[in-house]
């Protein structure tokens, strides 16, 4: 069995989990997101692509709901012990399915919580279920309750960040001795992500973004390369990640001589992320930390070049996307708390310009000031 975390830990989780769900007095809690599956058992895989569901009832035990590719891996990655098999042939319904395994639980009547906001259940599986549901007993949205839970990390989970932080300082220096004119964004890329899985780490829940020249001002990857002119500019945001655990880093990179537009948006993001730092403190908020870095933008008359969120947690995610519940953005109440670990990225895109400007890294919240999880600094970088 290829557990990546000690039993207690895993009863530990599950106990937090049982508590939640009898404050809110359900029966039992549908999860379809691949990160309640692997934080609560260890189960580990992309086939939550297909309608997949780990049914945990009221007394802590464990169901999956699967197709017949999953169950050997179910096995050899989970704690998971009660395997049912939907079968794959035309009109197959596993939602219906999920039903009949639901009333084999005894749980007719129950009152059942859904993780609906997932990527693990598309809308047309979430209809399928509701339509399958709706006469079976009392339903209602539970996304929150796991996130919640995994949003604090134990001390063995702060091991695999900090070594996915490792992995990430690594991948920006395979980078950074490459970035020179006539570079190739291919190659650099290849080598950023190399230096991750050569030190024993994973793939990301989202591809590296890797930018230049216009491309410097997206905040998404795209298909094309191109090779860096002489004087050019480089956005990297990419993560170390080990064990699925994330730790991100941002970055803009100049090529031959920074512009003056480059020093001032360079300025606005230091600042910006150093007051981010002050306000990412136990009692604060969310929305505290993007109002810290909304102000300072403001201050420099930046405010239509920055974006409308600067941030988020990180932990052990899955494809598309490694941005996890909550993010930096206005008005969040959401409350800081020890052990987090945050990504703050201070992103500037002046498109009059073409000037990019981006700075980000990753901490975990103390009893005070957060630590910066990153060997390297945020001074400018240029090449």
């Amino acid at each position: 069995m290829a557990l990546h975390f000690e039993r207690e830990e895993f009863d530990a989780r599950r106990a937090r989990v049982m508590a939640a769900m009898a404050e809110r007095k359900l029966d039992a809690l549908l999860m379809f997101a691949p990160e309640s599956h692997y934080w609560l058992t260890g189960y580990d895989t992309f086939g939550y692509c297909f309608f997949q569901c780990v049914v945990m009832t009221g007394d802590g035990e464990f169901t999956l709901l699967t197709r017949s590719a999953d169950l050997r891996q179910a096995r050899r990655t989970s704690l998971i012990e009660n395997i049912v098999i939907w079968n794959d042939e035309a009109g197959a319904g596993p939602a219906t399915q999920l039903r009949d395994m639901l009333n084999d639980l005894g749980l007719l009547g129950a009152r059942i919580g859904v993780e609906y906001d997932t990527h693990g259940l598309t809308g047309a599986n979430g209809r399928a279920l509701d339509e399958a549901l709706k006469t079976f007993g009392t339903i209602e949205d539970s996304s929150d309750l796991v996130p919640a839970l995994r949003l604090v990390k134990s001390a063995a989970e702060l091991a695999y960040v900090r070594r996915a932080a490792e992995l990430a300082d690594d991948a920006l220096d395979a980078g950074l001795a490459l970035i020179r004119a006539g570079a190739d964004e291919a190659a650099i890329l290849a080598a950023m992500q190399g230096a991750v899985l050569t030190g024993g780490g994973d793939y990301p829940g989202n591809p590296f973004i890797v930018g230049s020249g216009p491309d410097a001002l997206l905040c998404r990857t795209h298909t094309g390369r191109r090779a860096l002119d002489a004087e050019d500019q480089l956005t990297l945001e990419f993560a170390g990640v080990y064990r699925l655990y994330h730790a991100a880093l941002m970055r803009t990179v100049i090529v031959g001589t920074p512009s003056e537009r480059h020093h001032a948006l360079y300025a606005a993001c230091a600042e910006a992320l150093a007051a981010c730092e002050e306000a990412m403190q136990p009692g604060g908020t969310f929305g505290s930390v993007f109002d810290a870095h909304a102000r300072v933008m403001e201050a420099h008359g930046l405010t239509r070049h920055r974006l409308n969120a600067c941030g988020y947690s990180l932990g052990a995610r899955y494809a598309p996307s490694w941005m996890d519940w909550p993010m930096f953005y206005r008005d969040n109440p959401a409350i800081i708390a020890p052990d987090m670990v945050l990504f703050a990225h201070m992103i500037l895109m002046d498109s009059d310009a073409g000037a990019a400007m981006c700075l980000g890294r990753t901490y975990r919240t103390t009893d005070g000031a957060p630590e910066p999880l990153s060997r390297h600094g945020t001074e400018m970088l240029v090449r």
